[in-house]
């Protein structure tokens, strides 16, 4: 019972993580004209996943970046920053939403892990 009270407990923090998401092995299988759109679903189900939050908001950068290869040729693996933040619409049934964005510049995803970065709000 005390783990699952603590990890309701984190979910209700605010928080930003750079993680790394390896897209080609969930695309796998998947037609050509599929490949884009499929692959920004799975970002979205990534960021659900890791940050427990139902509402996951893709940035357009990153949207670009999935698909500037065109449709078919989705790069096999992006960097993504998920920050999980407090939702200010009032009226909204989540308390926190997830923004998903994309981390530039990166050539080698060799040795990177997940990690937490501060943001001051």
């Amino acid at each position: 019972v005390m783990a699952n009270d603590k990890k309701r407990q984190a979910i209700s923090q605010v928080v930003t993580r750079e993680y790394t998401i390896n897209l080609h092995k969930r695309i796998h299988g998947i037609g050509f004209k599929r490949r884009a759109p499929r692959a920004v679903k799975e970002i979205k189900k990534f960021a659900e996943k890791m940050m427990g939050t139902p509402d996951v908001r893709i940035d357009t950068r990153l949207n670009k970046h999935v698909w500037h290869k065109g449709v078919k040729n989705v790069p096999f693996r992006v960097r993504v920053r998920l920050a999980r933040k407090r939702n200010e619409d009032e009226d909204s049934i989540h308390k926190l939403y997830t923004l998903v964005t994309v981390v530039e510049g990166v050539d080698n995803f060799k040795g990177l892990l997940t990690q937490n970065v501060d943001v001051d709000e």
